[in-house]
């Protein structure tokens, strides 16, 4: 072999080499992000899968159905005194009208609504801890946050499922049953009604991974969900007006001055709770008739002209109320992350 063919020969010879490594361990890399990135999806495909042959997702949503068919009923029974009062908008009456004795489809999916983010979320991580199953699926080759952002979308996805479900039954039953069909603006005021509900019931669902999180024992998770629940969504209105009583006395003199004050800090006070919020969403939402939702003035009355506002006008109105729900649900499932990626995992 000729002295002058080394060089290009080993010049061949590199760029075999090289060549190989790009394919052998270049290739690797790439398969280790498409393996993390299906790890993912397969963790939540498996916790959707949980989710749906579980029996606590048939018992809520059994719960949540019958709820609906009740509420249902009631406004059928009661769609002629509200026809009587106001021709507009027949088919929204359906989620806003209850009967003597039972509350609205709205009320009914803002109170009992949470009990679906609750049920599904206060054993996602203490669970797999107390099986031993968490070093186990820390150990694959996956990111850590893979695992508990596979569990919250997987619940987000379930809750999306029973809302649009309940939705869609009561607006179908009902409109089978009025046979008045609806607006293309009350179609849309539900939809955005739906999906301001989706929200809402994936703040709890945040609370409640933020809660396993926490709590080593899934029992001391699921109650302290059940106690923020109640407590926001019944005592808070009482705390609200004990503390505006206090501060603004409605006795004695004073009291005619204190009115309007006394109303305003009751209602900043409610409008913490993530009940409240959503049910003055709700309400605005599925009534174009609601013109305001704070403290209204007699200068304000004064001139204004009667009639139903457009679905802009209506989300003008709660659009602030939707932006805290979202940052409530944002912040609980930050907290629940960050504190996950802070925990030691090992057995």
């Amino acid at each position: 072999m000729n002295m002058h063919q080394f060089p290009a020969l080993a010049k061949q010879k590199r760029l075999q080499a090289t060549e190989w490594l790009r394919l052998h361990v270049a290739k690797p890399r790439q398969d280790t992000g498409a393996a993390q990135h299906s790890g993912m999806v397969a963790l939540y495909k498996k916790e959707l899968a949980d989710h749906l042959s579980s029996k606590r997702f048939f018992i809520i949503f059994i719960l949540l159905f019958l709820t609906s068919t009740a509420s249902l009923a009631g406004a059928i029974s009661n769609i002629q005194d509200a026809v009587s009062q106001s021709s507009e908008f027949i088919f929204l009456k359906l989620f806003t009208t209850g009967g003597s004795s039972i509350y609205s489809f709205a009320t009914f999916l803002a109170f009992l609504g949470p009990l679906a983010g609750i049920t599904l979320g206060f054993d996602a991580i203490n669970n797999e801890r107390a099986q031993g199953t968490l070093n186990r699926l820390a150990s694959q080759p996956i990111y850590r946050d893979s695992i508990i952002n596979a569990k919250f979308l997987a619940g987000a996805t379930v809750i999306t499922a029973i809302v649009f479900s309940l939705g869609l039954y009561v607006g179908g039953a009902g409109l089978l049953l009025i046979g008045v069909p609806p607006s293309m603006e009350e179609v849309l005021r539900v939809l955005v009604f739906l999906v301001i509900a989706c929200v809402y019931l994936c703040f709890w669902l945040a609370l409640s991974i933020l809660f396993s999180v926490i709590c080593r024992h899934a029992a001391t998770a699921a109650l302290a969900g059940i106690a923020v629940w109640l407590f926001l969504s019944l005592f808070m209105s009482l705390v609200a007006s004990g503390l505006a009583n206090m501060v603004y006395p409605l006795d004695g003199m004073e009291g005619m001055f204190n009115t309007a004050s006394n109303y305003g800090m009751e209602l900043a006070l409610n409008r913490i709770s993530p009940y409240y919020l959503f049910s003055e969403a709700a309400s605005t939402v599925l009534n174009p008739n609601v013109r305001s939702i704070g403290v209204v003035t007699m200068s304000q009355i004064e001139g204004a002209l009667a009639g139903a506002l457009p679905l802009r006008e209506s989300l003008l109105l709660v659009w602030p109320h939707i932006v805290v729900i979202v940052a409530l649900a944002g912040i609980a499932f930050a907290a629940s992350y960050i504190v996950f990626m802070k925990q030691e995992i090992r057995a």
